[in-house]
């Protein structure tokens, strides 16, 4: 399951750097997440570290991009082998 940020971003500048896989970036308004590098830490950490991090809780799954434990692990896979 991918997350995504609401726009109850208050663009604290917390979650961006705190991202192993560089998925999170300044969208127009706000911070955005790229489904395709979100695998909620998996691979990394216990917890995703922007959810932890993030002052206003604006981090929910994204209804979008609902993925398995398994799936977020081989997407870490390759986004870890391909760099």
């Amino acid at each position: 399951m991918a997350l995504m940020i609401t726009d109850e971003c208050i663009n604290c500048d917390v979650c961006e750097p705190a991202c192993p896989n560089n998925a999170i970036s300044m969208g127009e308004e706000f911070y955005k997440i790229e489904p395709s590098k979100c695998t909620e830490c998996v691979g990394h950490f216990d917890e995703p570290q922007c959810v932890t991090l993030c002052p206003v809780a604006c981090i929910p799954v994204n209804p979008a991009h609902v993925e398995s434990r398994e799936t977020l692990l081989q997407k870490y896979e390759r986004l870890t082998t391909a760099a």
